[in-house]
């Protein structure tokens, strides 16, 4: 079978079978890619159901080569074995050559994170007088109170908001949902939004239960809600590398430092593996440190 057919397939079988995103989706497809490149740069003709572990293992020589770093090319490999595995599912082939693929070993990159005074000081440097200030708000204060992704928050429905007992329904990767709690604050401020500034939007039809719109009554893109933080971080002289990401990671900090249940963050973050969670146990380092050197007698 020849590679178009199978990366083709390959595509139909995460969307449709493993219900995974759009952008999840290309990212795969865009690891197999670089295979298919590899395979072009060096004139080599295997199809999909050709290729040997050695085709693999020099791939890889020649993506350090190249520059990839050890985690590009750790998610690459990832990408690389789920295709095969795709291709072992459809009999398309009867072996697997990932199998004793090795990944090249890496670090487990610790997440930027926000202190509670920075995230006041960021919410602070909203101009209110804009219309666009008290939804820029109501999102940090969303992303903040509740962890949500990006895609989470611009797809946010309003009919998933639960007021009366303080939670969300959430639609998370691979459209799994799940419930998320959500603080007082934030649900506060949520109203005021929709009140003062939503109601007035003249709202695309076809949006009309998304709760964050532009100003032409559209949902919000990614990159708008990239732009927003980037613009306060820069207006509070901030000088963390920040994203909207680093509110997600700054909600699970805090509630882990505060004492909350590994697994209750697990649920609350939508995540598939406790060991994902487990990251932000790091942040307890700084207080064991203060621990020891205050209380052991060989401090």
């Amino acid at each position: 079978m020849d590679w178009k057919s199978s990366i083709g397939g390959f595509k139909s079988y995460l969307k449709l079978e493993k219900s995974l995103s759009e952008n999840t989706v290309e990212a795969y497809i865009r690891d197999i890619n670089k295979l298919t490149q590899y395979l072009n740069h060096k004139s080599l003709k295997q199809s999909a159901d050709q290729i040997e572990l050695t085709h693999l293992q020099d791939f890889l020589v020649w993506a350090n080569e190249l520059g990839m770093n050890a985690r590009t090319q750790s998610r690459v490999i990832s990408g690389i074995k789920s295709f095969f595995k795709y291709l072992l599912i459809e009999d398309i082939r009867k072996d697997d050559p990932t199998e004793l693929l090795e990944s090249p070993k890496i670090g487990r990159k610790l997440p930027e994170t926000l202190s509670t005074e920075e995230i006041e000081e960021l919410i602070a440097a909203i101009d209110l007088s804009k219309p666009n200030g008290e939804r820029n708000k109501a999102m940090l204060e969303t992303l903040y109170g509740s962890g949500l992704r990006v895609s989470e928050l611009i797809g946010l429905k309003i009919s998933n908001i639960f007021f009366n007992d303080n939670f969300l329904k959430i639609t998370g990767k691979g459209d799994k949902e799940r419930l998320v709690p959500i603080g007082s604050v934030a649900l506060k401020q949520i109203e005021i939004y929709r009140e003062l500034v939503r109601s007035h939007l003249d709202i695309n039809p076809e949006y009309i239960d998304i709760l964050f719109l532009n100003k032409l009554g559209s949902k919000l893109s990614r990159v708008m809600v990239f732009k927003i933080i980037k613009t306060l971080a820069e207006r509070i002289g901030l000088k963390k590398n920040i994203s909207p990401h680093t509110f997600r990671h700054s909600f699970a900090t805090h509630l882990i430092e505060g004492g909350a249940d590994l697994r209750a963050v697990q649920e609350m973050l939508g995540h598939e593996s406790i060991i994902t969670t487990e990251i932000y146990t790091h942040l307890d380092r700084d207080f064991l440190r203060n621990e020891i050197i205050q209380f052991h007698p060989r401090s």
